[in-house]
């Protein structure tokens, strides 16, 4: 079934329902929305050729005309592809390429940027006359047919080969992960409102069907993104907000909280995941803002969708094992099996670690154009998640290490390889080793070991601004350490546990989100 479908039910049941919204004016009704998706359905047909299965991208931060975007997309049976606004536009190039995507929707800062990156792309300025033409498109009633197992959103997730991979999540995928979540995670009613903080091209995208499914208001700050006092000042006036956050970003808000003597009022529920949460800051939330948080596992190949801590379990104090539960990431969502194993595919008892598999009908389809990608991570039916853990004899899960290497910074993954990449395309840069440090208000910031070319000055400003050039700005070094050599194995491997010794318990120098 084409989930766009949830979208017509509901504006058929409740045409008149509040729908789109930027702070608290109301832009669009449910039969607006589903009108304007129709023909922007229409007009991607009409005048672009977009034909089901085709993939079109969607490169903008957080507005309403994103979400008009997404399911005019799967409405025409197209698959969507968002991508991360914070990208630079040569990494969003590449994905759009490799998607072979037909057109891309873009905003007004993001038009011209890409427009130079992906020269003969077909743009579609979100801000222009043309998209007011399109979105008033006489469209049809019903979204295009599809199958459950017909691709609707291309995630790209960047990987330790340094390239990003297309993640396929099919509707069936979608529609299984969005029923687990008022099952696993929190209930939605018409009068809830899903917040957009968090970048809609991730997480907090995931979650507009069920919200759409139920006829609750969609509603994206007027920042468009992160902002506590912004968010502590607008919930009690939309109230019953639920929104996704990283650690960090919870951190900042419940500080901001406790600093203006605020409880959170008008915020239903916070669903926090993405990087590890330290137990003390999750128990200064709840004591700042009280039972408002659940937690949830999951990963772009099993979208949001493999354990989760409820909320009564996160904030139930009076439990003997409340504080050992409260470290965990809780127990396997509805659609979803965990089990861990060793290197061999061996399944372990409880207690025991070794890798996280998980199988269900949320997981994805495969890596787009890779197959070899794919039967490296999905092996008998159960996707090898590279985390490492174990599981409890109640069968609550916990996270140990993260095998990837993964840099976790203000909840976005950075991968250590694809930084790697860069620094050694600089021609005095002869090895490079890229490692995470802790960041008091961001989780982790990147730090970059670099070893010169024999007889060449490293200049680190000059590398500073050589990354700047090629990938985005959250990803790039926070600080440079030029070193003689690395230190190495006898195989010649990097020893990165050696360099994280090194700076193990330095203080972070800077936002790394900056």
């Amino acid at each position: 079934m084409n989930i766009a479908r949830w979208l017509e039910a509901s504006a058929r049941l409740a045409p008149g329902a509040p729908a789109l919204l930027t702070g608290t004016e109301v832009l669009a009704d449910y039969a607006a929305f589903a009108r304007r998706a129709s023909g922007v359905a229409a007009a991607l047909d009409a005048r672009f050729g977009i034909a089901p299965g085709d993939r079109v991208g969607i490169f903008m931060a957080n507005r309403t005309e994103y979400l008009e975007a997404l399911y005019g997309i799967l409405w025409a049976g197209a698959a969507a592809v968002p991508i991360n606004a914070k990208l630079h536009p040569a990494e969003a190039a590449w994905i759009l390429d490799n998607a072979q995507a037909r057109a891309c929707v873009v905003a007004a800062d993001t038009a011209g940027p890409l427009a130079a990156a992906a020269p003969g792309l077909r743009l579609i300025g979100a801000d222009t006359g043309e998209w007011h033409g399109m979105r008033a498109t006489e469209g049809s009633a019903t979204p295009a047919p599809r199958g459950d197992g017909d691709l609707a959103w291309l995630f790209y997730t960047s990987g330790t080969t340094g390239r990003p991979k297309g993640v396929m999540i099919t509707h069936g995928n979608l529609i299984a992960a969005s029923l687990c979540y008022p099952i696993d995670v929190d209930t939605v009613a018409p009068s809830d409102a899903a917040f957009y903080a968090a970048p809609m091209s991730h997480g907090q995208g995931l979650y507009t069907f069920v919200h759409t499914r139920m006829g609750a208001r969609h509603v994206v700050p007027p920042s468009g993104g992160v902002d506590p006092d912004e968010i502590l000042d607008l919930a009690p006036r939309i109230d019953g907000i639920s929104m996704f956050a990283a650690p960090t970003i919870v951190r900042r808000l419940v500080q901001r909280a406790r600093e203006r003597g605020l409880t959170g009022e008008g915020i239903k529920t916070i669903v926090y995941g993405g990087a590890p949460m330290y137990l003390a800051d999750i128990e200064e939330a709840i004591t700042v803002m009280g039972p408002r948080f659940v937690q949830i596992y999951g990963q772009g190949e099993a979208p949001m969708t493999i354990s989760a801590l409820s909320r009564a379990m996160v904030a139930d104090r009076a439990h003997p094992r409340w504080r050992e539960r409260l470290g965990s990431v809780g127990v396997a969502q509805s659609c979803a099996e965990i089990a861990i194993a060793d290197e061999t595919g061996h399944r372990l008892p409880a207690g025991e670690t070794g890798e996280i598999l998980v199988r269900g009908p949320q997981v994805m389809a495969g890596y787009w154009r890779n197959p070899e990608a794919t039967d490296r991570a999905i092996r008998d039916g159960w996707l090898w998640t590279g985390d490492v853990g174990r599981l409890d004899a109640d069968g609550f899960l916990t996270l140990t290490d993260r095998s990837k290497d993964v840099i976790i910074s203000g909840g976005s993954n950075i991968y250590p390889r694809e930084v790697e990449e860069v620094l050694l395309e600089h021609a005095d840069v002869a090895e490079a080793a890229v490692i995470g440090r802790r960041h008091p208000d961001w989780g982790e910031e990147v730090i970059a070991f670099v070893v010169p070319e024999p007889g060449r000055a490293l200049d680190t400003g000059a590398l500073d601004r050589h990354c700047l050039e090629r990938i985005a700005r959250f990803k790039r070094p926070k600080a440079y350490r030029v070193v003689d050599a690395l230190p190495k194995n006898n195989y010649g491997k990097v020893l990165k546990t050696a360099l994280r010794a090194e700076v193990e318990g330095e203080a972070g120098s800077g936002p790394a989100g900056g």
